[in-house]
């Protein structure tokens, strides 16, 4: 006859030995762990990012208008912070807020294209001005899309001619 904690072991031990049913998680339990990586994740990334821009939490949280204690817990995955509080942070560490909002799993991650990361990656630039060139360059592509490609440039001699401006009998001369 098994026990209880017999039953538990063939279920699996957790990190401290502690038995730990399987079987008893709900799905409220496993959404509550989900929750639980993606805040430790955006948690260890803004850390991460803070510790190589060398700015102190307490300096980042003055930066961000996000209190000291509030801003420990985020990093230590206890909290999981809103768009708004992102955002703050982002401007605090002086990076793009979309990189955040990926990291949170608030936004899917866009494709990777040279333009987009150099935008990104342009301390220069505000993130409301990022924004606005990133929207300007995904209508471009979009738009671009949407077009079929232009003929290519047909060669005369040591000339390019467009297309639309060769003459057949001019390609003919060559041969």
């Amino acid at each position: 006859m098994s026990t209880n904690r017999d039953s538990a072991q063939k279920a699996g031990d957790d990190q401290d030995g502690n038995a730990e049913s399987v079987e008893a998680a709900g799905p409220t339990d496993i959404a509550a762990r989900v929750v639980g990586n993606a805040a430790q994740d955006i948690g260890s990334f803004i850390r991460s990012q803070r510790e190589a821009a060398q700015v102190s939490l307490r300096q980042l949280s003055q930066l961000a208008g996000v209190s000291n204690p509030y801003l420990s817990q985020i990093e230590r995955g206890l909290r999981k912070p809103s768009a708004e509080v992102l955002a703050q942070i982002a401007k605090g560490l002086r990076l793009s807020a979309e990189v955040l909002y990926v990291r949170a799993g608030i936004l899917e991650e866009r494709p990777h294209s040279a333009v987009r990361d150099a935008l990104l990656a342009d301390t220069t630039l505000s993130e409301r001005q990022k924004q606005v060139l990133l929207d300007i360059y995904d209508s471009f592509c979009r738009e671009n899309e949407a077009v079929p490609a232009e003929p290519a440039p047909a060669n005369v001699g040591d000339r390019v001619v467009p297309a639309d401006r060769v003459n057949p009998t001019d390609l003919d001369e060559e041969n």
